[in-house]
C-alpha cells in the first residue's frame, strides 16, 4: 500500500466541501479520495468494484473523515443522475469533481485492434468525465462555484505506436477540458486537465507486467521494467499535492490549461500573465509562420 502524506494535523482548507472522485478503488483515485478526506472534504468515492470503494469509505472514516461509497459505471449516463442525486441528498451540493476513471488495455496497431475495445476505451476515458461533468455542472453553475479536474495524461500531448485509443481519448479529454473551462468561466467554475506523473499504479504495472504488451509493444514494457528497476516512476504523493493545490482554489487563474504534477506549480503561477498571453499549456496547432 502506499503510503500517503498525512494532511490532518494541518488546517483543513476543504472544510465543507463536498467531493466526487471516480475511479477510487485504488491507485490514484483512492490516494485522491484519502488526501481531499484528509483535508477536510466530505467525499463520494466510486468506482465499479463494490468491495474496493467499501474500503476506501473504512480507511477514511476510520482516521475520522466522512465518505459515501456508491458503485457505478462512468459510461451509463442515467446511473451517474442517480449517483449525484444520492449524493446532494446525503452529503450536499458537490464543489469539486475528480474524472480519474480510466483504463489502458486497448494496445495494438489500428490495422489489428478489436473496435469495440478501442471504442469501450475512448468511453471510459473520455465520454465517462463527460457525462460526469454534464451531471454535475447544473448544480456548479446554478451556485456560481466549483471545481473539476480533469486526470489526462502526458499521454496526450503526442501520438504513441500501438496506444491509439489511450492517446486519442487523452487528447481529447485535455480539450474537453479546455472547452468546459471556457463555457463556465461566467459562473465561477475552474476546470484542469493534469497528467498526474508517471506513478506505479495498476495501469502502469499493467504495462510492467502484461504479455500482450510484451508482445505488441515491448518497447512500451522495456521502458517501464526499467522505470520501476530505477525507482524512476514518479511518488504519488506529487500527485496527491497537486489535486488537493487545485482543489483548494490556488490555481484557478489557470483553469483551462494542463498542468503536469512532476512540474512547478509555484513557478506556473508566477508566470501567469505571460501562460495567458502566449496561450501556453493549451492544445494547439504549431503553424510554419510560428516558426
Amino acid at each position: 500500500m502506499t503510503q500517503l502524506i498525512d494532511f490532518r494535523s494541518e488546517a483543513q482548507p476543504l472544510a465543507g466541501q463536498v467531493a466526487l472522485i471516480t475511479g477510487s478503488g485504488r491507485g490514484l483515485g483512492r490516494a485522491y479520495a484519502i488526501a481531499l478526506a484528509m483535508a477536510g472534504a466530505t467525499v463520494a468515492v466510486t468506482a465499479r468494484t463494490e468491495n474496493e470503494i467499501q474500503s476506501v469509505q473504512r480507511e477514511i472514516e476510520q482516521n475520522g473523515g466522512h465518505a459515501l461509497a456508491i458503485s457505478v459505471d462512468v459510461t451509463d449516463k442515467n446511473a451517474l443522475a442517480k449517483l449525484v442525486m444520492t449524493i446532494e441528498q446525503q452529503l450536499g451540493s458537490i464543489d469539486l469533481l475528480v474524472n480519474n476513471a480510466g483504463v489502458l488495455r486497448a494496445i495494438g496497431r489500428v490495422t489489428e485492434m478489436d473496435a469495440d475495445a478501442w471504442w469501450r476505451e475512448v468511453e471510459i476515458n473520455l465520454r465517462g468525465a463527460f457525462l460526469c461533468s454534464q451531471a454535475v455542472l447544473p448544480g456548479m453553475i446554478t451556485r456560481k462555484r466549483g471545481r473539476i479536474i480533469n486526470v489526462a495524461s502526458v499521454g496526450g500531448l503526442f501520438a504513441v505506436d500501438c496506444f491509439s485509443a489511450y492517446c486519442t481519448s487523452k487528447t481529447a479529454l485535455i480539450r474537453l477540458s479546455e472547452s468546459i473551462a471556457i463555457e463556465n468561466k461566467e459562473y465561477g467554475i475552474f476546470v484542469f486537465a493534469i497528467h498526474p506523473g508517471n506513478v506505479r499504479t495498476s495501469m502502469t504495472e499493467y504495462l510492467h507486467d502484461s504479455e500482450i504488451v510484451g508482445q505488441r509493444a515491448p518497447w512500451m514494457q522495456q521502458d517501464w521494467r526499467q522505470r520501476f528497476a530505477d525507482a524512476a516512476d514518479t511518488p504519488m504523493e506529487r500527485s496527491v499535492k497537486l489535486i488537493l493545490q487545485l482543489a483548494a482554489g490556488q490555481a484557478d487563474t489557470l483553469s483551462g490549461r494542463y498542468i503536469d504534477a512532476e512540474g512547478d506549480l509555484t513557478k506556473l503561477l508566477a508566470h501567469t500573465d505571460e501562460i495567458h498571453s502566449k496561450d501556453l499549456y493549451t492544445l494547439r496547432l504549431q503553424e510554419l509562420s510560428e516558426i
